[in-house]
């Protein structure tokens, strides 16, 4: 029994990956709450952080300190950009959450069938 997952338990963080993209998608279509969209799609942003950082990370490998006594090196280079994506990620929810407010403001809801409803606007 052990030998059938040892497959699955030796890359746990894809099957994380995997679990946070497809709910990530899954709820941006299929919820019509611009609030829940949002998370929807701040759980696929933590997915793709997911898939970059871990080949980030080299087992026995040193930061990129050039010593003789040392021969494999972790590249700092995916920690960077993942850095840089969270504060983008984080300035576009806040982004959306303001639209989000500005919706309400305007048409009382935050319902998309609500809102294209009383536009009159067919799906």
């Amino acid at each position: 029994m052990s030998t059938l997952l040892e497959p699955f338990a030796a890359h746990y963080n894809h099957w994380v990956t995997i679990f946070l993209m497809v709910s990530g998608l899954y709820i941006v279509i299929a919820k019509d709450n611009m609030i829940k969209k949002l998370v929807g799609l701040s759980l696929f942003q933590t997915s793709v952080y997911l898939l970059y950082i871990s080949p980030g990370k080299i087992l026995g490998g040193t930061p990129p300190i050039l010593d003789p006594r040392f021969a494999v090196y972790s590249n700092p280079l995916p920690h960077v950009l993942i850095l840089t994506a969270i504060v983008v990620g984080v300035a576009t929810l806040a982004l959306g959450l303001a639209l989000v407010v500005r919706i309400n403001e305007a048409f009382g809801t935050i319902e998309e069938d609500e809102i294209f409803e009383e536009r009159g606007v067919e799906e």
